[in-house]
């Protein structure tokens, strides 16, 4: 046992470069698990940097200062996210707080259009199973709406912990793209000066990590402005709330797209029933499906992304399970990273001279 685990040691934590890794590693891990809550504002400000670092390099392409550069790409920024928090936000909790509202009645007319199942096909469903079932979901929204009540007004701390991050963000943002290279250095200052290792890995992170940010905001505002165009369009209620939700669905592969079907039917269903709109509803969405896995992920994440459905999945369901819905948000370049760690890591098979 001893000469295995000798032998182990000697593969893979032979290098002082590998052993420093690992004790970051380890590090970063009891942080993320422990304290990651109160890292969220800067892990978001870092990766909103990391998009408009984008917007900043092509502005110096276009022969501006870095000054003027970091300036216009942060008022962009601003711009965009105080759009954002005071425009669209508001609509959806509206829409939200409607659909609470209007719950029971939604509820109503889908047992008035599935009560005649029972007639049509009474070896499969009867009117007891319909009873059952509508009832569960009207308990459900009655849930809902007391939770948004309840939330409305017992989460003022929240509200006002919202209010410093929408102070902060801008600024950190602002910071981390003027002063880049200053922090770089400050960080890197307590590494050793040769770690070709930690070099490769940071190259190689640094260039998927942006382009995958700058493609899955892309991706989110294609897919949820699409959306909303198709369902304002077909009259389909409650349309910001579902686009967003359905943008928003495209940060969890495989697995958001799969939980915003419900309720998308849900709604279309109980605003139509089985008619030809709710099929013309279901039609523009899964087109939008196909298009975004087919055409739009594939444009975007050729190369920024080369991770396995089943690694993926199983990354979502570690890191939310040991960081919450940040964990969930993060999950792919968090992947990303150990996949990068896993494959330049040193080992004594690797190091012998061919």
């Amino acid at each position: 046992m001893i000469n295995i685990f000798r032998k182990w040691y000697d593969r893979y934590l032979s290098d002082e470069e590998s052993v420093l890794l690992l004790v970051i590693v380890v590090i970063s891990l009891v942080l993320l698990a422990s304290v990651g809550q109160i890292f969220t504002p800067i892990f978001v400000a870092v990766v909103l940097a990391y998009l408009m670092q984008g917007v900043a390099n092509q502005l110096y392409a276009w022969g501006l200062s870095t000054r003027i550069g970091v300036w216009i790409a942060t008022l962009m920024f601003t711009s965009a996210f105080f759009a954002f928090i005071l425009g669209l936000l508001p609509l959806v909790w509206r829409q939200l707080a409607s659909l609470a509202r209007e719950a029971p009645a939604m509820v109503e007319r889908g047992r008035a259009a599935l009560s005649v199942l029972p007639e049509k096909y009474p070896a499969i469903i009867t009117q007891e199973q319909i009873n059952l079932a509508m009832n569960s979901v009207q308990g459900d929204m009655a849930q809902l709406g007391q939770l948004l009540v309840t939330k409305g007004f017992s989460s003022i701390p929240g509200l006002l912990a919202v209010l410093v991050y929408m102070v902060l963000t801008p600024l950190m943002v602002f910071f981390f793209l003027k002063d880049r290279d200053q922090i770089l250095g400050w960080a890197t200052s307590f590494l050793p000066a040769e770690r070709p290792m930690l070099s490769r890995i940071w190259s190689e992170m640094n260039l998927q990590f942006a382009n995958y940010v700058r493609g899955k905001v892309i991706e989110i505002i294609l897919v949820g402005g699409v959306s909303y165009a198709a369902f304002a369009f077909l009259g389909l209620n409650y349309a910001a709330l579902l686009a967003l939700l359905v943008g928003l669905s495209v940060i969890i592969p495989y697995i958001g797209a799969t939980l915003v079907t419900l309720p998308v039917v849900a709604v279309a269903f109980f605003q139509w029933g089985i008619s030809p709109s709710f099929y013309w509803v279901l039609g523009a969405y899964g087109v939008i499906q196909l298009l975004d896995g087919n055409v739009l992920v594939p444009l975007l994440f050729s190369e920024a992304v080369n991770l396995h459905p089943v690694a993926i999945i199983v990354a979502v369901l570690f890191f939310g399970g040991v960081w919450g819905v940040w964990g969930v948000f993060f999950a792919i370049p968090l992947a990303t990273l150990v996949s990068a760690i896993v494959s330049a890591w040193p080992t004594a098979r690797n190091e012998q001279p061919t």
